[in-house]
């Protein structure tokens, strides 16, 4: 039976409460003394990986992996999923060295190296910007174009989401016409009861607001504001000092996100086992599924070099974005931040992906 932990494992505070000199005190749970080499099995064989949330539908990849044995067959002993309290917390303990992996995303990772510490992202798992605007048909009418939304309440929850659908009204000329409000946690619930003309998010909101029967139109940010969504980090000394255990973890990974995509009812099937509570919304789940692999998985880079790979477009694109915000505490480069060093591209699971995946 899988082991999903829900307690929070806050070692330290989050993000913007935590300095380099803390950071520094502090060694990764898996350090090892032993040699590590790319080609080896793993050092560490006893591993956490830290959600961004509640475990969910667009978990599958982790959990199809270690109940199929993958993570197993790589050499790791136990992979203790634990959940998470968003992807700041996420980055924050990876950057710590408190896990020895995060599920995070390309803005809170940029954000918590701008803070001293230095998580590093080692594989993108969603290629593309999660995060959308939308309106249902029957409180909007059709949404199709950002220049509709002139005049009209927007609303969306705090953090990231915030600032990327800020910039997108920004970019498209109508941010100063809208009335742009905080709608905290409860944005779908607002949008439905007809408080919002439309809302920011991400596509796992439209998922939910269509399981409540409406009919959701969405207006793609990705389209306008390259980012990745999904990602998965560890600390930078970590990956230096246990190749062979971050290898390992990816190619245990890609194998699992290719397993899920390909039998996504299975998918399901596992997280439910997983985490019963699931069995309530087994459809909702299955649905955020079945969107994130069918649209979110896949890019050129991906066809063209395997599953995880980034490249330095969206990276300097999320950049750019949020310092035109002062999100940052201070500057980060970010090319820093990001390596496909630990991809193995002999893995046919990582280097054939797109290919076994979308035949």
């Amino acid at each position: 039976m899988a082991n999903i932990r829900y307690d929070r494992r806050r070692f330290l505070a989050v993000a913007g409460g935590v300095t380099s000199t803390v950071a520094g005190c502090l060694g990764g749970p898996g350090e090892s003394d032993s040699s590590d080499t790319a080609d080896g099995e793993p050092t560490v064989t006893d591993v956490s990986l830290l959600l961004n949330w509640r475990i969910s539908g667009l978990h599958a990849p982790y959990v199809a992996a270690r109940e199929n044995g993958f993570y197993a067959d790589e050499g790791f002993e136990s992979v203790d999923i634990e959940s998470g309290d968003g992807s700041d917390f996420a980055a924050n303990q990876a950057g710590l060295g408190n896990v020895e992996f995060a599920i995070t995303s390309a803005d809170q990772l940029l954000n918590v190296n701008s803070r001293g510490l230095s998580p590093r992202c080692v594989a993108v798992v969603m290629q593309r910007n999660p995060n959308v605007v939308f309106a249902t048909r029957d409180g909007f009418g059709e949404l199709t174009d950002p220049e509709q939304l002139e005049g009209t309440t927007v609303g969306s929850g705090p953090g990231m989401v915030r600032q990327m659908t800020e910039a997108y009204l920004d970019r498209h000329g109508v941010l100063e016409s809208v009335d742009y409000v905080d709608a905290g946690f409860d944005t779908v619930q607002q949008l439905l009861a007809g408080d919002l003309d439309a809302a920011g998010g991400v596509f796992g909101d439209v998922v939910d607001a269509e399981h409540q029967g409406a009919t959701v139109d969405v207006l793609s940010i990705d389209e306008t504001i390259r980012s990745y969504g999904h990602l998965i980090a560890t600390d930078a000394d970590f990956a230096g000092s246990n190749e062979a255990t971050v290898r390992s973890f990816l190619r245990a990974t890609a194998r699992g996100a290719a397993w899920a995509s390909t039998n996504p009812a299975d998918a399901v099937d596992l997280l439910v086992d997983a985490q019963p509570e699931l069995e309530e919304v087994r459809e909702n789940q299955a649905d955020k599924w079945d969107r994130m692999h069918a649209e979110y998985m896949f890019s050129e880079t991906v066809r063209e070099r395997g599953w995880g790979y980034s490249e330095s477009g969206p990276w300097e694109e999320t950049y750019e974005t949020l310092a035109a915000a002062d999100v940052f505490e201070d500057d980060v480069d970010p090319e820093t931040v990001w390596t496909n060093d630990y991809l193995d591209d002999e893995s046919e699971h990582i280097a054939d992906y797109a290919a076994r995946v979308e035949s």
